[in-house]
């Protein structure tokens, strides 16, 4: 009988399992992080059990807010990694783990019928889905970790033959603190081999990846650390042609070589002459096929990484008797076999067991098909772990915990299913006692399958009456529910079915397959029921052959398999500026992919393709000059003006990014959310952007603002600063940040010791925005004409060679409310960072005249005035308030008439120094030239800002430099720290081929983050959804770490007060 007691359910009350499944299962479904963020958004309690494995330490969970007990029994809802022991689990209760239930997997059914007795809801992990993007994933974890341990094997198996490489210095991946650690010691491998080199008689190094889903792209990014160039499988032969006319291919042996193969360059069709390959006919008909990886791919192999899925109806990517006869005759280089995808007997033929994380390697002998556990011999090195996400049991919880959070506070507090969201509604496999509307199919399989297994049977035992055909299905049957629309077509048409065949895809990647015997009492009635299943075909690959009344009549219906893409994943970029070159570079570079989304046109529901660039440009040579030399972009010409343009590019790309001025968002981001495409943004969130936010939610569309580098980088380093600090339960007492665009020291050659890498009016009227602040608990206005004269000079601990002023930043008490400190810090001041002395001079000039924007009578006559009679007229209009007696000691006929001129200025009064500084930058930018003005000029402002443009801009061979600087002091147990966080970055000078543009410090801060920021959309790594900023864990995280290997570091630095 099933314990009986009050339902828990929704609760609020979470709990978190043991695992107990094996000893290198480390992971956990929710971080400390995660929790403490629960606990403060709508969970009421966690209860961890106690586990010492745990990569976790149960002290860190109970310091976010965690109680540690065994007992479970007050949770609502319960979390795991693996399934629970059934006899362990609660009544009435929200359990969620991987439960390998939803295809009626036969091992597993006993586990399903305790959640069905004990009335439990069940919510499947794999089940999670976000516009039709499983949630998660491991996939690419196992690649990271299947590749390096691979690099371990390579050296130790070198090493045994004879050969010393920089691979011995690589351990296995759960050997280090954390996947940033593995990939630094990789690099340093890499660089070692850069200087190094491999030994010649090894070269070259070919590692070929097969498959081209998450555990090949996580494999490849591991490769990718190693200096190494990527070839075509076509090219492969040039590569290992040892011919002696061949031509030997210069530093072979310091670097390694890529390749990735999909299904078209592992097989052909047996019939000659059949055209091009056809990926959906290879699917639908493998006996069609034979494979031709051992004649033109294997021979050239050092490593075989295989990351592809195999089932027994498709050929073997390598057989025995081929790599046998491959050694034969002399044509095998192959060393190690990495088998990620661990099917034993499977697509690699000689795979006789599996390996363990302890005891990754065995030694295979193809000569006498034996296995050995040493590396004493000859033959092939094999990795075959079968559990390689547990080695990055840190990233693993990360992930989990970031795919997670979103759902946990509605499932620890709904009580009935329908109170949750459609993700979670949909991955709800059992609920109060009853298999869900959704999964009632698994106990139709169960019922319709005579023998529970998931090998295939052969089709000749398939009995066909008169009445009855084979309906064949094949396809994401489960992920995508088509094997519940298929039984409930045939049963509400009055037929039977009999689950006559059956192939379980194993993950998310994978399809499945179902031969269905159909029957019905007539003719008419299995004609009906075909029909309808035809209807349902373009949401899978139905076939159905058989015969009724006798007569043969096998036909094929429409097919289409859901969730899947074509052609590769597409960033659109509007803006050719200097910021979209290193968004274009980072973009094109890491050769990532994504899931494709639900409304995608068909395919296999993975991309092939690395990311594709669009750019696009009102001038178009401005989108040309972007992407020259640079693969997978595009340039076009674009005028966002028109809006039938407009829509049509985003509505062909997966994300744009908006490098525009901000006022030109507000069309695109109305265009993104028509077309359901997320938007990246480096610009303020304006009200008229705001007010997007609920269209956005309701379109499934993230508007993402704020993600340069000030506002963006400033936002990331603070919400990881401000967190860790609450996290440790302390209080934000002052927070003050500080950013610059600045020339570097050296470029600083002018008396502002500045210059612009952007538009001077741009920057000049930022400088003229009022600003408030909060200081020891004040609030202070700056007017924007006294702004300048608010500058104050500023040395960072982090940088006390440089000689700084801070000029306070627009509003700065909008970030104690975003930041979530407005209630405990006394200070927030957010400043602009330039080198000391700017500000006066700028002040004088602004005071002088130089700001007015007004038309000016002297530049609307058809003789252009000169510089010097504008400096004239300006001092003129000074002199005009002062007594005759100031006037004539200030007379023009002094060597530092000027300087003395200025001294009238309010900013100078007082400070010779200044005005002599003031007086020097404006003969230094030929204000005083006695030369004509441009035609063009209008407005005194238009004067200054020409002069400027033509004055300040950096040379050839100069550098710029942006610093960020970021201050918290924070009170904790009674005491009082300042934490600093600080990046300094500078920029790139041309080289002397002139063909290399050179990437700006600005450009790089702004252009990299909006490009991490399509990234992680793109990936679904991001699921905040409306406009938001990047202010979660979930952007700063990923983002701060991939900047951070992008050489763009944060220091950071504790100082106890």
């Amino acid at each position: 009988m099933a314990e009986q007691g009050p339902p828990r359910r929704g609760n609020g009350i979470v709990g978190v399992l043991k695992e107990q499944t094996s000893k290198w299962e480390r992971r956990a479904p929710l971080s400390p992080h995660h929790c403490a963020k629960l606990l403060k958004t709508g969970v009421k309690r966690i209860l961890i059990q106690p586990c010492s494995k745990r990569i976790y330490r149960d002290a860190i969970y109970k310091d976010s807010g965690c109680e540690i007990t065994n007992d479970l029994s007050e949770c609502g809802l319960i979390l795991g990694v693996k399934q629970p022991k059934p006899e362990t689990l609660l009544p009435d209760r929200s359990y969620a783990f991987f439960s390998h239930t939803h295809k009626a997997q036969p091992e597993n059914m006993p586990l399903l019928d305790k959640v069905l007795e004990k009335r439990i809801s069940l919510f499947d992990y794999e089940l999670i889905r976000d516009s039709n993007v499983r949630s998660v994933y491991f996939g690419q974890f196992a690649g990271y970790a299947g590749m390096i341990d691979g690099l371990r094997g390579l050296g130790e198996w070198l090493l045994s033959q004879g050969y010393s490489t920089p691979f011995l210095s690589i351990g296995s991946t759960y050997m280090y603190t954390s996947l940033s650690v593995a990939k630094q010691a990789v690099l340093a491998v890499g660089e070692e081999l850069k200087s190094s080199g491999l030994p010649p008689e090894i070269c070259p190094l070919v590692f070929v990846f097969t498959g081209t889903g998450n555990v090949s792209r996580g494999a490849q990014e591991i490769l990718n650390l190693l200096p190494h160039e990527y070839l075509d499988p076509s090219r492969l032969h040039e590569l290992t042609d040892r011919s002696p006319s061949k031509v030997p291919i210069k530093g072979i042996n310091f670097k390694v070589f890529g390749c990735v193969v999909s299904a078209e360059h592992m097989v052909e069709r047996k019939t000659p002459n059949s055209g091009p390959f056809d990926k959906h006919h290879y699917y639908e008909h493998p006996e069609e096929y034979s494979s031709i990886f051992a004649k033109t791919i294997a021979p050239h192999a050092s490593v075989i990484v295989n990351c592809m899925y195999w089932e027994q109806r498709f050929p073997r990517l390598l057989t025995n008797k081929e790599l046998l006869d491959l050694r034969s005759a002399g044509r095998s280089r192959l060393l190690v076999i990495a088998d990620i995808t661990c099917d034993k007997g499977g697509s690699i033929e000689f795979l006789k067991k599996y390996s363990s994380i302890q005891n990754p390697f065995f030694r295979y002998s193809p000569e006498d098909d034996s296995t050995q556990n040493d590396m004493e011999g000859d033959g092939i090195l094999f990795m075959a772990v079968d559990c390689l996400p547990t080695e990055l049991p840190r990233e693993s919880t990360k992930h989990f915990g970031n795919a997670l959070f979103p759902f946990l506070v509605n499932l620890a507090n709904a009580r009935k299913l329908e109170d949750t969201p459609a993700p979670l509604h949909d991955a709800c496999i059992a609920h109060e006692g009853s298999l869900t509307e959704m999964y009632k199919y698994i106990q139709k399989l169960r019922e319709a399958t005579p023998v529970q297994t998931p090998r295939r049977q052969e089709r000749q035992d398939i009995n066909i009456n008169p009445l009855s055909t084979v309906v064949s299905l094949s396809g994401h049957l489960f992920d995508q529910h088509l094997i519940n629309e298929a039984l409930d077509v045939i049963c509400s048409g009055g037929g039977r079915y009999r689950l006559a065949t059956w192939e379980l895809g194993q993950s998310d990647d994978e399809t499945s397959r179902a031969d269905l015997e159909v029957t019905a009492q007539s003719k008419e009635a299995l004609s009906g029921i075909v029909d309808k299943l035809a209807k349902i075909a373009v949401q899978g690959s139905i076939t159905r052959q058989g015969r009724m009344e006798g007569r043969e009549d096998g036909f094929e219906m429409p097919q289409e398999e859901a969730c899947s893409v074509r052609g590769g994943s597409q960033v659109l970029i509007l803006g050719a500026g200097r910021m979209c070159e290193p968004a274009v570079k980072y973009l094109t570079t890491t050769g990532r992919q994504f899931r494709a989304k639900k409304d995608s046109p068909v395919g296999d529901g993975s991309i092939d393709e690395r990311v594709s660039v669009v750019v696009a440009s009102l001038y178009i040579e401005d989108a040309q000059k972007v992407v020259a030399g640079v693969p997978n972009t595009s340039a076009i010409q674009l005028d966002t003006s028109d809006v039938a343009k407009l829509e049509d590019c985003v509505s062909k790309a997966n994300v744009v990014i908006s490098l525009l001025p901000a006022h030109l968002h507000i069309p695109v981001a109305t265009a993104c959310i028509k077309f359901k495409r997320h938007l990246v943004t480096a610009s303020y969130v304006s009200e008229a952007m705001q007010a997007l936010d609920e269209k956005a939610k309701e379109a499934g569309v993230a508007l993402l603002c704020e993600m340069g580098l000030d506002p963006g980088i400033d936002h990331l380093m603070a919400m990881k600063m401000i967190d860790s600090a609450h996290k440790r339960g302390g209080r934000v007492q002052s927070f003050v940040s500080y950013c610059g665009g600045l020339p570097a020291p050296e470029a600083a050659n002018n008396p502002l010791g500045y210059k612009f890498s952007w538009n001077p009016a741009g920057a000049i009227k930022a400088g003229r925005n009022p600003a408030i602040y909060l200081q020891d608990g004040q609030k202070i206005e700056v007017p924007g004409e006294k702004l300048f004269a608010a500058a104050l000079p500023v040395q960072l601990r982090s940088t006390p060679a440089f000689a700084l002023e801070r000029l306070p930043n627009r509003d700065s008490l909008i970030y104690g409310d975003l930041y979530g400190i407005s209630e405990e810090a006394s200070t927030i001041f957010r400043a602009t960072l330039r080198y000391l002395g700017f500000s006066k001079i700028m002040d004088a000039l602004g005071e002088l005249g130089y700001f007015d924007i007004d038309p000016h009578p002297l530049l609307d006559s058809n003789t252009p005035p000169t510089y010097n009679t504008i400096l004239d007229a300006l001092l003129l209009q000074i002199f005009q308030n002062v007594e005759e007696s100031e006037e004539k000691k200030v007379g023009s006929g002094d060597n530092n008439s000027l300087a003395h001129a200025l001294v009238a200025l309010d900013c100078c009064k007082n400070d010779s120094a200044a005005a002599e500084s003031a007086a020097t930058c404006i003969r230094w930018l030929g204000l005083d030239a006695l030369e004509p003005v441009p035609k063009s000029c209008r407005s005194i402002f238009e004067v200054l800002c020409k002069r400027m443009e033509e004055k300040l801009t950096f040379g050839p061979d100069e550098k710029d430099m942006v610093l960020l600087h970021h201050e918290l002091d924070i009170a904790i147990d009674g005491s009082r720290e300042r934490h600093t966080a600080t990046l300094l970055a500078f920029g790139e000078t041309g080289d002397s081929s002139g063909l290399k543009r050179p990437e700006s410090a600005m450009a790089r801060t702004v252009g990299v983050p909006v490009a991490i920021a399509a990234e992680l959309l793109l990936f679904g790594d991001v699921k905040t959804r409306g406009v938001f900023r990047p202010l979660t864990a979930e952007i700063y995280e990923p983002a701060l770490e991939i900047l951070n290997a992008m050489k763009l570091p944060l220091v950071e630095h504790v100082e106890v007060l």
